[in-house]
């Protein structure tokens, strides 16, 4: 509470106030100072991660491809930049390397939410298929006993892991919630966001507590929305709901030209 009072604070007057601020409420000379060391670590992660390399190099280095289609790079170039980000992509227009590209080259961990099991564990499988090690994406969700747990963040804590697929309702655990405080994040993004939206076809209540927890955990890290279908209420409600701040919203045509349509 004291660290988010003064991020909100710190904004808005100097460090010296801010400290003051948190002093005078709280009567804690220590706490004032743990929650500024949290706040310049947090500054620090976002520097590191403003990326001035050549992104087509990193492609193909990091998954084998000779360019980007579509927006890809431009999107990938927003998130890196420290914006929220929003994309409307058709399936197989390369949505999640939109956000795995930059996870790869980013400080941190980046955190991905994800609705089934069943496409966190395909996501992590194919990520770890471009890479040599395994543990450079993992998955956190109920399927996991005590000691596969254990290991994930175990390689969280040493920082090998750049992706890990969460559930929105892993995301709602105190123990969590504290765990991932712990430790530098790049970015936040949701994939399926139109979950999020009651208006939308998938309606899950649990992603609506997603934003209250992401700024539980870390409010100043950049978030990127992805979903293949979203109607402008649907949009409106997604933006609203996760609190993307002057998102820059990508919008890819639907049209697939290796598709032939014929009417007989």
């Amino acid at each position: 509470k004291a660290y988010l009072d003064y991020f909100v604070n710190a904004k808005k007057k100097n460090e010296v106030e801010a400290r003051e601020m948190i002093i005078n409420t709280y009567g804690n000379v220590l706490l004032a100072e743990e929650s500024i060391k949290i706040l310049e670590s947090n500054k620090k992660i976002l520097d590191k991660n403003v990326f001035q390399g050549d992104l087509s190099a990193e492609l193909q280095q990091h998954f084998g491809f000779d360019q980007f289609k579509g927006p890809q790079e431009d999107i990938i170039n927003t998130l890196l930049n420290g914006e929220d980000t929003f994309v409307i992509m058709p399936t197989g227009g390369g949505k999640s390397l939109c956000y795995q590209l930059p996870a790869m080259i980013s400080h941190g961990v980046a955190i991905i939410v994800s609705p089934l099991i069943a496409l966190m564990k395909n996501q992590v499988d194919l990520v770890r298929s471009y890479s040599s090690k395994d543990d450079v994406a993992h998955f956190l969700n109920s399927t996991l006993n005590k000691g596969q747990q254990k290991i994930v963040r175990d390689d969280l804590t040493t920082s090998k892991t750049k992706m890990l697929y969460v559930a929105p309702e892993t995301l709602t655990k105190e123990e969590n919630i504290e765990f991932f405080k712990s430790i530098p994040i790049s970015f936040f993004a949701v994939d399926e966001a139109h979950c999020i939206s009651e208006w939308g076809h998938d309606f899950r209540p649990e992603y609506r507590r997603l934003k209250e927890m992401m700024d539980l955990i870390n409010p100043d890290i950049p978030i990127i929305a992805l979903t293949a279908t979203a109607t402008p209420k649907v949009q409106s409600d997604i933006i609203k709901n996760l609190g993307l701040r002057n998102p820059k919203i990508f919008i890819s045509s639907f049209n697939r030209p290796n598709l032939h349509y014929e009417i007989q």
